[in-house]
């Protein structure tokens, strides 16, 4: 039997008063999800919550055995470190070089080392942890925990969820910002994960607003860069690297990021994102041309190469770290106050990775700066938009754009002084660009789905014909009743036609079935959509709780929900009705925090 971990409050070592207190939370959440029986928990929190820091808390009061996996050595580095902060002895199960690598960084980070190869507790790189099991099989059967970091990547037949299952004595927790993938696999157990629940801490709107990370602003300067088609998928859901390479490559985008990073954010430390090492030796070479320092760091930098980089940069002896996707997951160097996006992505997790290296805290810093060059942004909305997680299977990325957040535009106004295109990209419930005030011009428009869920958008004669429909269900049954044509007139009407004695009767027969079916339907539609109009009120509560105006909560409905307010009290009693559990289910959603 799998041993239930003792609760927060009876644990062993020191208290939890040094997590912030949605850390505490989202800990007592994964104790009570294995108190209820569920072996491998899922825990989700936003790039910058401090997932690190949350599980080695765990580790920490841990009874007995405990592994933590990670899939790369910058991360195995990481993790070590973050045991060593919290004095946990463990040994390291990765190649030589990077224990050396961890037992460098507890010295220069914490000025002692807390590598101990004969401790219970590991962390180990995903790879060698499987080409190594055989000789570890009495320690892998002590272990008592398992957390896997990234745990997006854990599917049953993949090598993380071997890694994942050569544990047989263990309760699992995951650790994501993302609890989905590009191909579109669930990661429950049921389907083709591991996971047998998910709890979730709070989003990154919601960390934002707490103030634990930082505010940001997102620029989408115009590019000549060609988003891949969806021939260049793979079979992960993401780009090609080789189609992803020459798209860049027809492109102008290696002197579009140093000119607009001169234009947007300069002076600021900024890490550029890109699709090869190729592109990010070029990227540089440009910036440090441009007389702002820069280096490439890539998986093939040596470690004691990297280090020396990364410490050059937080002295700000380097203004640009130039990578491929090195800096994606785990990566947390809160000096960034600027990314540079020139990797096309179709991989949601891998966006919200990189947008997420700006956000952290650091003194001085007002904003974050996010400069998209490749169409990111508008590929998967803002990231701190609501999202609704689940560990189901879901479409596979690059198949279809559906997503929770609400589409954005990039402001293509120009400074009167200057010339120079705003670029700056916010949400489409907005009539004029928020920070330069410039109004887009508005596409033609021929009804309600093309409105942006702002009716005043619409002519005059379209709202008339929406408004009547309107009318219509609300009319009272009495009245519905009264305007129904009577029996004994559409009788008289057949009579008038010729048509037989004999056939009125199979005529009336039907018309007075038909009539009914219409009362039942009139009842049943005005029921549905008292229930809906009350959801819809509840949701547009929300949103003035919130600060919104009434035109900016009904745009958000629009891009929400699929369709406005006004088109929305129109549904027959089966689309309300659909329509109204889509709308509770978001509202339970904010109303348990999630």
């Amino acid at each position: 039997m799998i041993p239930v971990q003792t609760r927060i409050a009876t644990a062993v070592g020191r208290a939890v008063t040094h997590l912030r207190p949605y850390q505490a939370k989202s800990k007592q959440d994964i104790y009570d999800a294995w108190d209820q029986g569920f072996v491998n928990v899922l825990a989700v929190l936003p790039t910058g919550a401090g997932k690190t820091v949350l599980f080695s808390d765990i580790i920490h009061d841990h009874r007995g055995a405990s592994c933590a996996i990670a899939h790369r050595q910058e991360l195995v580095s990481q993790i070590s470190l973050a045991l060593a902060r919290d004095k946990v002895r463990h040994r390291i199960i990765g190649p030589k070089s990077v224990v050396k690598l961890c037992v460098n960084l507890h010295m220069l980070e914490v000025g002692a080392s807390y590598y101990d190869p004969s401790s219970s507790c590991a962390v180990a790189g995903v790879d060698t942890l499987v080409r190594r099991g055989d000789e570890l099989t009495d320690w892998l059967n002590s272990v008592t925990l398992c957390v896997q970091d990234e745990a997006h990547h854990v599917l049953e037949s993949n090598k993380w969820g071997t890694a994942f299952k050569m544990f047989p004595n263990a309760k699992g927790l995951g650790v994501t910002a993302t609890p989905l993938r590009a191909d579109g696999r669930g990661l429950g157990r049921h389907v083709d994960g591991l996971f047998d629940t998910m709890v979730e801490g709070p989003g990154m709107r919601d960390l934002i607003n707490m103030k634990f990370l930082t505010e940001y602003r997102v620029f989408a300067p115009p590019s000549d860069f060609v988003r891949p088609g969806a021939d260049a998928i793979g079979a992960t859901g993401d780009f090609g690297h080789v189609k992803l390479k020459a798209a860049v490559k027809k492109s102008q985008i290696v002197g579009d990021v140093v000119s607009h990073y001169l234009r947007i954010a300069p002076g600021k430390l900024g890490v550029t994102f890109t699709d090869s090492v190729e592109t990010a030796t070029e990227i540089a070479a440009q910036f440090n041309a441009s007389g702002v320092p820069a280096a490439v760091v890539s998986a093939k930098t040596p470690d004691a190469e990297r280090i020396a980089i990364l410490r050059r940069f937080k002295n700000r002896e380097l203004l640009q770290l130039v990578n491929v996707d090195l800096f994606g997951e785990g990566f947390d160097l809160p000096a960034i106050e600027v990314v540079s996006m020139a990797r096309a992505t179709e991989s949601y997790a891998l966006y919200v990775q990189q947008f997420g290296r700006a956000l952290r805290l650091l003194n001085g810093k007002l904003f974050a700066i996010i400069i998209d060059h490749v169409g990111n942004v508008e590929r998967h909305g803002l990231p701190d938009a609501p999202r609704e997680w689940s560990l189901e299977r879901r479409e596979k990325r690059g198949t279809s754009k559906a997503s929770d957040a609400i589409p954005v535009r990039a402001c293509l106004g120009r400074d009167a002084v200057t010339g120079l295109v705003c670029a700056s990209v916010y949400e489409r419930i907005y009539n004029a660009c928020p920070f330069c005030g410039h109004i887009p011009t508005p596409a033609a428009r021929s009804g309600p789905e093309q409105v942006d869920g702002d009716l005043i958008e619409l002519d005059p004669a379209a709202l008339a014909a929406m408004r009547g429909e309107v009318e219509k269900v609300d009319v009272s049954l009495e009245d519905f009743r009264a305007a129904l044509k009577d029996k004994e007139v559409y009788r008289a009407e057949l009579a008038a036609k010729h048509v037989p004695p004999i056939g009125q009767m199979a005529h009336v027969k039907r018309f007075v079935v038909k009539q009914e079916a219409e009362i039942v339907e009139h009842t049943a539609t005005q029921e549905a959509q008292e229930a809906l109009r009350g959801s819809i009120a509840w949701w547009a509560g929300y949103q003035r709780a919130a600060g919104r105006s009434d035109s900016e909560s009904y745009r958000r409905f629009y891009f929400k929900f699929g369709t406005d307010v006004l088109t929305a009290q129109t549904l027959k009693s089966a689309d309300a009705i659909e329509l109204a559990g889509r709308v509770n289910q978001h509202l339970g959603g904010l109303a348990s925090g999630n």
